[in-house]
């Protein structure tokens, strides 16, 4: 068990502990609930409840319990597999899946049904995250990388440092737009009201851009094409919400009144990067979901939605 140690200066005074602990290890409130809850945070000597308001001057004692580990285990989920070879394998993921195993999601994962399909993938980001060079969340859909091998892996991480590995996305956004082209270079981190989230913000932030182009606009709604130049957590997403055009559907970042879509309608379009080993350039593309589709449809013919 590690134990981390604070004394608490005036930037941390008079907020909730379970906030300054989440803000101060970067932990999610529902982890520091689960410390909470087994005595492991202390006020000056005393366990606390998640209530208590920090004073200037109070001890803070946080004994962290070892993450308990998880089993990843091969299932037979299909895959729709754009392109594969020995190098890298490229999925066209449905909405709905997540990519890796986590607590809450331990499978049925991307992951769980690539280690019954291959062999070998890249161990750089460990057992949790096999093969895995970038992701896309749970109820986005479309085009990601999955590397076999560690050379693979670097190169293709390399690629996405450099901005050579390029992603494109559709999306259906609330409110018609009165221009064609935009960027928003807008940093990206950790919001500090609710961690679960992502937000524009100065504080704790990195680099984010992403450039977009307005396909057609309707009555209420538009849809555009995102192009990222970075690849920040939700990027797009938080990116939209900050310009005022949220994602049709978007459960975390967008109008609670909103088109039912069981999530955003945010699709990863296109993807290219230039083959590890050959260094051929490699472009894929991917229609979006009936889901999607049906509702543009609908949003062309003026119905309602």
């Amino acid at each position: 068990m590690e134990t981390r140690e604070f004394i608490i200066d005036d930037e941390n005074a008079k907020i909730r502990v379970d906030k300054a602990v989440a803000s101060l290890l970067d932990f999610s409130r529902k982890r520091v609930k689960d410390i909470l809850d087994e005595g492991n945070i202390l006020v000056n000597g005393s366990p606390c409840k998640a209530s208590y308001i920090l004073q200037e001057g109070d001890h803070l004692l946080v004994n962290i319990p070892e993450v308990q580990s998880l089993e990843v285990l091969p299932e037979n989920i299909p895959l729709n597999i754009v392109y594969e070879d020995d190098d890298v394998i490229v999925i066209n993921k449905p909405k709905g899946m997540v990519v890796h195993p986590a607590f809450g999601h331990v499978s049925g994962t991307l992951v769980n049904a690539l280690m019954y399909h291959c062999k070998d993938l890249s161990g750089i980001n460990g057992v949790m995250r096999p093969g895995i060079v970038h992701r896309i969340d749970k109820d986005t859909s479309g085009l990601l990388v999955v590397c076999k091998n560690d050379k693979a892996h670097l190169a293709l991480s390399e690629q996405l440092s450099n901005k050579t590995c390029h992603r494109e996305y559709l999306a259906i956004v609330h409110h018609p737009f009165s221009h064609e082209h935009g960027t928003i270079n807008a940093p990206i981190g950790r919001d500090e009201k609710d961690r679960q989230k992502m937000a524009v913000t100065a504080n704790n932030s990195k680099e984010a851009i992403t450039h977009f182009t307005v396909l057609e606009n309707f009555k209420d709604y538009a849809l555009v094409r995102c192009r990222l130049e970075t690849g920040r957590t939700h990027q797009i997403r938080v990116h939209m919400q900050y310009i005022k055009h949220p994602i049709v559907g978007d459960p975390k970042y967008g109008h609670r009144k909103t088109i039912d879509t069981n999530g955003q309608l945010l699709h990863a379009c296109k993807l290219e990067f230039i083959h590890p080993t050959t260094k051929e350039y490699m472009s894929f593309e991917a229609e979006p979901d009936q889901t999607f589709k049906n509702i543009l449809e609908k949003l062309r013919k003026g119905d309602s939605v």
